[in-house]
């Protein structure tokens, strides 16, 4: 096959594509230029796309013999992610960058030049494995049909399923993801040391990368500006104030800028962020808790969805590397409805990515619109009508 690979600069993506050469296919290298104002260096583990990324993306290439292009994906970038990322916040929602760099640049804008271009795949260095299987199928050649799942990586601390979740089943199938069976980012390491690849020890990036310095609320009131408002409680007591709602997220516990301590004495969070009102709620950790999750824009993998009408048992996930929790999802159009059946999730915002899973297995994603709080029903309704709709949250 030709097959493109995203080179990124890092340890990761130069080896996934040493591994697609040692497979024998034909491997073209790419590094996506994503900055307007790329820096000439990284500073230590933050950021990515700098200069110095793409000089190593390139000396990987040439170690691996196999040709090197730099794209200029920058207008595409600001006008998907970085947009979507303002507007999110902007908005009262709790957005992921890196589900969207993903649906947008990676298994969109990069994988449609890459099919336009002759390839037959994208390869990069995620973390995740693709399975497949054949299933008898009448109206497929041969009676048999091919299904591609995504499922997580063996390797748990890096596994990144869940901002892949989002490419759905036809990128999936134009995907390779060549570091899916490594256990360990030790073991990437090594295979780059024994290979020459002088990215081998080059630290991992992490924060959002075109926030590079990790300040994020800096980088939202330059681009957002000032717009000042009350911090109030639950009951709509004004509290403090804030230099604009959009830098708070649910669950937030740290520099809310209120100097009365609560009456109990216990620490306050972020329950929702109001952008009509421009208000910031806050209250006690417990109505942080969510028992039913509403979500949008669903994207299901192949014979994933579940039929119209029923519940499917599941597990679902609404951090990168949060913990998953039980659950049963119900597909109501273009949307999910999750009801949480163990554990209840905390911290829920409108927003962010809600992945399904049966065990390893993806079945679907969607974003999150609304969380509903059991906690906030009276003890007595909550008793006896346990399908009662509590208050919901994150709704912006």
């Amino acid at each position: 096959m030709r097959v493109l690979a995203a080179m990124s600069g890092g340890v990761d993506s130069a080896v996934a594509a040493a591994l697609a050469v040692e497979a024998g296919h034909e491997v073209v290298g790419v590094h996506m230029a994503l900055s307007r104002n790329r820096d000439q260096f990284r500073t230590g583990s933050r950021g990515c796309c700098s200069i110095e990324d793409a000089g190593d993306a390139r000396r990987a290439a040439d170690v691996l013999g196999i040709p090197y292009y730099v794209w200029d994906l920058s207008e595409r970038f600001e006008d998907t992610v970085v947009a979507d990322f303002l507007a999110e916040y902007e908005a009262g929602r709790t957005p992921n960058p890196c589900v969207r760099c993903n649906e947008h640049i990676k298994f969109e804008a990069l994988l449609d030049k890459a099919t336009a271009l002759g390839f037959d795949a994208v390869a990069t260095g995620h973390y995740a494995r693709i399975v497949t299987r054949e299933e008898a199928d009448a109206s497929a050649p041969g009676g048999v049909r091919t299904v591609r799942e995504l499922h997580r990586s063996p390797n748990t601390a890096k596994d990144q399923s869940y901002v892949l979740a989002v490419m759905g089943p036809e990128r999936l199938a134009r995907a390779m993801f060549p570091l899916g069976d490594f256990a360990s980012k030790d073991e990437v390491r090594a295979e780059a040391a024994r290979r020459g690849l002088s990215v081998s020890a080059k630290p991992d990036s992490y924060d959002i990368c075109f926030v590079a310095d990790g300040d994020t609320q800096g980088f939202l009131r330059d681009r957002l500006g000032t717009r000042p408002g009350e911090i109030v409680d639950a009951e709509g007591t004004v509290l403090g104030e804030h230099d604009g709602a959009y830098a708070y997220t649910v669950g937030q516990r740290k520099g809310l800028g209120i100097d009365r301590p609560a009456p109990d004495g216990r620490p306050r969070y972020v329950l929702d962020v109001q952008p009509a009102s421009n208000r910031v709620v806050v209250g006690p950790a417990e109505l942080l808790s969510v028992d039913r999750v509403e979500a949008g824009a669903a994207v299901w993998f192949d014979d994933a969805r579940p039929a119209a009408g029923e519940q499917a048992d599941v597990e679902v996930q609404v951090r990168a590397h949060g913990a998953p929790v039980a659950a049963r999802v119900r597909a109501v159009g273009d949307a999910m409805e999750v009801e949480l059946t163990g554990t209840p999730l905390r911290g829920v915002a409108a927003g962010q990515s809600l992945v399904v899973y049966a065990g390893a297995r993806v079945l679907g994603q969607a974003t999150v619109d609304r969380a509903y709080r059991a906690a906030a029903r009276p003890a007595a309704e909550a008793t006896a009508r346990p399908t009662a709709q509590p208050t919901p949250t994150g709704a912006g």
